[in-house]
């Protein structure tokens, strides 16, 4: 699987719940857990639909390990986090240290993002051939078979 694929259908799957989550919020009147479902609709809606049109734009990344190691290290990160979250929020500190450990993966997880990023815009260095700087100037070969 390509990591724009597991980027996208993560994303809708985890706002699916997302969206869930709010109505039965607004139904039950309990907003105790908002800022839980806030970063799983960031995390998990948001952030994921991002990854996966960078992967998509970039299909040497999509289909690298490391892209697909970083979409899971986010998806689990997030949905650890947006647990520890709800704990912490619903009043059980139990989900401190939760919270506190999966942030640092999800931080794991944008830093490899941005790794990946930064990897795919640095210039590629190009081999010369030596034999092609014995040939025609390039401009000159260009016009000539552009002319024939």
């Amino acid at each position: 699987m390509k990591a724009s694929s597991l980027s996208l259908r993560a994303a809708v799957l985890l706002v699916v719940v997302g969206m869930i989550w709010g109505i039965v919020m607004a139904a039950s009147g309990d907003h105790s857990a908002m800022p839980a479902h806030a970063h799983l609709n960031l995390l998990g809606w948001v952030s994921l639909f991002l990854f996966g049109i960078f992967y998509h734009l970039h299909p040497e990344i999509d289909r690298s390990r490391l892209a697909i190691i970083q979409t899971w290290v986010w998806i689990v990160g997030t949905v650890i986090l947006t647990v520890g979250v709800a704990l912490v929020h619903t009043g059980h500190s139990i989900g401190d240290p939760i919270a506190a450990v999966s942030s640092l993966m999800v931080l794991g997880g944008m830093l490899l993002f941005g790794w990946l990023v930064f990897s795919a815009s640095a210039p590629r260095r190009r081999r010369c051939d030596p034999h092609s700087l014995r040939s025609k100037p390039p401009l000159a070969g260009a016009l000539v078979s552009h002319l024939t």
